[in-house]
Parts: C-alpha cells; structure tokens; sequence
C-alpha cells in the first residue's frame, strides 16, 4: 500500500469552490496538496479539537477566508468541505 495520500472536494468542486474567484480556489487547491504531502500529520493543522481528529479549519490569504476539511487516515484522504471567502 502506498503512503501517498490525495485530496479531494466533497461533495464536488462545483459544491464547494463553484463561483469564487479563480485565485481563490487556485490557494485552496495549492494549501490542500500541502495537506496531502503531511499526510497523517494534517490532522493537527489549522483549527480544531486539541489533538487533532475531526473537522479542521484552515485561514488563508491573512484571514480574509477558509475552508474546512477532513483528514482521513482510513482513506489517506485530505477532503475539502466548505470554502469561506470574505473578500
């Protein structure tokens, strides 16, 4: 078994990331292949339960916005659920 892990948008891109700008999703898309390359490890990142685990938020561009995600070990899965922009 590979240690590779993926990211992916959940429920899909158009869910997502559909109607923000292109820079927008282009830091999005970038900051979760960082996750991926962590692997396990992105479980501890941005904001969330203590020891990691569960639900994450990550800012981006200075705290102009967020997303939301999941690291799934089972799956070795980064998955992005929800896209903040506040411009």
């Amino acid at each position: 078994m590979s240690d590779r892990w993926a990211w992916e948008y959940d429920p899909d891109a158009d869910h997502v990331v559909g109607g923000l700008p292109h820079d927008v999703v282009a830091e999005v898309e970038r900051l979760a292949g960082q996750l991926a390359v962590l692997g396990r490890d992105a479980a501890d990142v941005g904001r969330g339960k203590p020891h990691g685990g569960g639900l994450r938020t990550q800012d981006m561009f200075g705290g102009r916005g967020f997303f939301m995600f999941l690291a799934l070990e089972r799956l070795q899965l980064v998955v992005i659920t929800r896209v903040t922009w506040l411009g």
